[in-house]
């Protein structure tokens, strides 16, 4: 069993940045792939982020590609979303999730572990 809580969400002006970190329990956490996903007002989840096992793979999201940044800590059991460039559609409650395999998805899907979520809100 794994257990997620997200931190480092606030309120941003446009242009600013935001660290998002997520902290999870368990000695198998390093083992498993982990993602970033987004749900804003009145809109589907939506992926973000994706990092493997070891740090090895990751991938983004075509909207936040160039902007964003996803790393991992596996001695902390920590993973951090580094978002720069913030902009007003950023705004959104962002989850981390955790899927009990090494190597990455973008379907929600296939994620086993979930947090409860930080709400970021980026104003224009």
């Amino acid at each position: 069993q794994v257990h997620m809580v997200e931190s480092g969400g606030g309120l941003v002006q446009a242009g600013g940045s935001l660290r998002l970190s997520c902290a999870a329990s368990g000695r198998t956490f390093s083992r498993y792939a982990t993602g970033w996903f987004r749900q804003a007002p009145g809109k589907e989840r939506e992926f973000v982020s994706a990092i493997s096992w070891n740090g090895g793979r990751t991938y983004y999201g075509d909207s936040v590609k160039g902007r964003f940044t996803i790393s991992r800590h596996n001695a902390k059991n920590t993973v951090y979303l580094e978002m720069n460039s913030l902009k007003s559609e950023d705004t959104a409650v962002y989850y981390c999730a955790a899927r009990s395999k090494s190597d990455i998805s973008i379907a929600e899907s296939l994620y086993d572990y979930w947090g409860q979520g930080t709400q970021v809100t980026v104003s224009s």
